[in-house]
């Protein structure tokens, strides 16, 4: 991508949790996947504590961060993604609908791999996902359009999940109020997202932006599941389902203990190795590397065991959420 990002259209947003119009600036970074000139500020609002990009691309213009090999890693490593799918099932384990078929709704379904997973576990299941990864989808119900708009009635579901969809959204608080109008009294709500309270998340580059948007906290999410009437159940910092690893945590330290910040630029990737040197992957381009940057063979060797830390902690980058609809609950979710 090698486009001038000046003729695209930026849009500055206030909060979307607390809609406060007063933030600070975090850090800025380019697109890592598809590098351009563009570059992006991530800030923070001073209220409430959620980060976001701002300001950002605005909706019609998203497609061109979505190219079509964004989506080619389902198609890949299917036992990978097969045991995926197992440890996300278990949030739903005791979900129970006396003798009926339990409902989900799988927010940002993708190819449908997840609800085929839970369909022939005995659910019954429906998705939405807008993006062309539908297309071949033709064994259960797809919503092709956006969730807060998509014409579903009340009360049709006994969970819903969102796996790493809620930080891709222009808009989450229209999120939150649709599945809050979706769930059956009694329902859950499971979704994983990123935590900005996190090192990785907050200081080593590790957002996937511009397509992650926003940057959520457990204080945030709490604050949009109450504001729709839904409860917080739990909260899981865990690495099981994916993996967010405090990749250039040495130099972060380095630059913090000299009193510098910590750019951008200042990170050591493999992947910008290969690109500034024209090498392929494999072993070899790994290997020129660590030889280039001998700090960066003892930042990756020790990354797992902070990446427990953290989790050991509860400060991982990567969180599960389980909210609940009350089962007496006549709150309404002002869609």
């Amino acid at each position: 991508m090698c486009e001038d990002y000046r003729s695209f259209v930026m849009e500055t947003v206030n909060c979307n949790c607390c809609g406060s119009s007063a933030s600070r600036v975090i850090y800025s970074m380019p697109d890592a996947l598809y590098p351009s000139s563009e570059r992006f500020t991530v800030v923070e609002c001073e209220r409430c504590g959620l980060g976001y990009v701002n300001p950002r691309p605005s909706f019609a213009e998203m497609q061109r961060y979505y190219p079509a090999e964004y989506y080619s890693g389902f198609a890949e490593d299917t036992d990978y993604h097969q045991r995926r799918y197992g440890r996300q099932a278990r949030y739903l384990d005791g979900v129970r609908r006396g003798e009926d078929a339990p409902r989900l709704l799988d927010v940002g379904c993708a190819h449908g791999d997840f609800p085929r997973f839970m369909k022939a576990r005995g659910w019954d299941v429906e998705g939405v996902e807008f993006s062309t990864a539908t297309r071949s989808i033709t064994d259960f119900k797809i919503y092709r359009e956006d969730f807060a708009r998509a014409p579903i009635a009340p009360s049709q579901y006994d969970a819903v999940t969102a796996w790493a969809v809620m930080e891709h959204l222009h808009d989450p608080a229209a999120y939150f109020r649709k599945v809050a109008s979706v769930l059956r009294p009694g329902g859950i709500f499971v979704f994983l997202v990123t935590n900005f309270h996190s090192l990785a998340s907050r200081s080593l580059f590790g957002e996937d932006v511009p397509r992650h948007l926003y940057f959520f906290t457990e204080s945030t999410v709490r604050h949009y599941l109450s504001d729709v009437g839904l409860t917080f159940e739990s909260a899981d910092h865990s690495n099981a389902i994916f993996e967010m690893p405090a990749t250039n945590w040495l130099p972060f330290l380095a630059r913090r203990a000299a009193r510098r910040p910590f750019r951008w630029e200042d990170r050591r990737s493999l992947v910008q190795f290969r690109r500034a040197h024209h090498l392929a992957g494999g072993p070899s381009s790994a290997l020129r590397f660590f030889l280039a940057s001998p700090l960066s063979a003892l930042d990756r060797a020790v990354v797992p065991l902070l990446d427990r830390y953290f989790i050991w902690r509860r400060s991982y980058s990567i969180v599960t959420y389980v909210g609940r609809k009350p089962a007496s609950s006549a709150a309404s979710s002002r869609d």
